[in-house]
């Protein structure tokens, strides 16, 4: 019931009329996955798409001496690889469990025959594929405008109750998971949390206290 209740709440399904959402679940697949699976390497033939119900997702490539670059880390609700319901084609880029998780597996070719006929689907999947396209222009530009205590800072500030002067967060993932979303190396990640000392932000593994939100405002 948990599963159904988050795919039910996830952007590509909770805008669906009750024909077309009812459609989609008996579409859906649930497979569990353990920390470290890989789902697809890119370069495959791409058969399905995803919709994260528990745990991440990470999403990254690698270089031909086998350097490893995040793409994205995907969360509840989130999907992925629904870009290839336009074209038939291959990942682009391969995905690992970060944890254990839990997944609802789209068949592509199933997708698309019922986007075909049901509107409203079409539109979901537009909504989020635009969505995508937002957030990923807003990856690049904090890429190129940010420094890493930016970028840091601005994490912290997006989990931070509104209003409050103080905060106390927890890191839903590893830091080496951070960095990656972050698009930093892990030990930039340590010199930008040296950085923020200064503005009253400690870290104790996952946990971070910021004594003073309103500075940490102004990196």
């Amino acid at each position: 019931m948990r599963d159904r209740n988050t795919l039910i709440r996830s952007p590509l399904v909770s805008c669906l009329s009750p024909n077309s959402m009812a459609r989609m679940m008996e579409l859906a697949t649930v497979l569990n996955f353990e920390s470290r699976d890989i789902l697809f390497r890119e370069g495959e033939h791409a058969e399905f798409f995803y919709c994260v119900l528990t745990g991440y997702v990470r999403l990254y490539r690698l270089s031909r001496e086998g350097r490893e670059a995040d793409i994205r880390v995907c969360g509840s609700g989130d999907t992925f690889a629904e870009s290839l319901l336009a074209v038939d084609d291959t990942y682009h880029y391969n995905a690992q469990a970060a944890e254990n998780v839990t997944l609802a597996r789209f068949d592509l070719q199933k997708v698309r025959t019922l986007a075909e006929k049901e509107h409203d689907v079409a539109n979901a999947i537009i909504q989020c594929l635009s969505a995508c396209l937002r957030s990923t222009m807003d990856c690049v530009a904090n890429d190129r405008l940010q420094t890493a205590p930016q970028r840091v800072a601005q994490y912290l500030l997006d989990n931070c109750q509104e209003g409050a002067g103080t905060a106390s967060l927890r890191l839903p993932f590893q830091k080496s998971l951070l960095a990656g979303k972050l698009g930093l190396a892990p030990e930039a990640l340590s010199r930008a949390f040296s950085t923020l000392r200064t503005c009253g932000v400690t870290v104790r593994g996952r946990m971070i206290q910021i004594s003073d939100v309103s500075a940490l405002r102004q990196i």
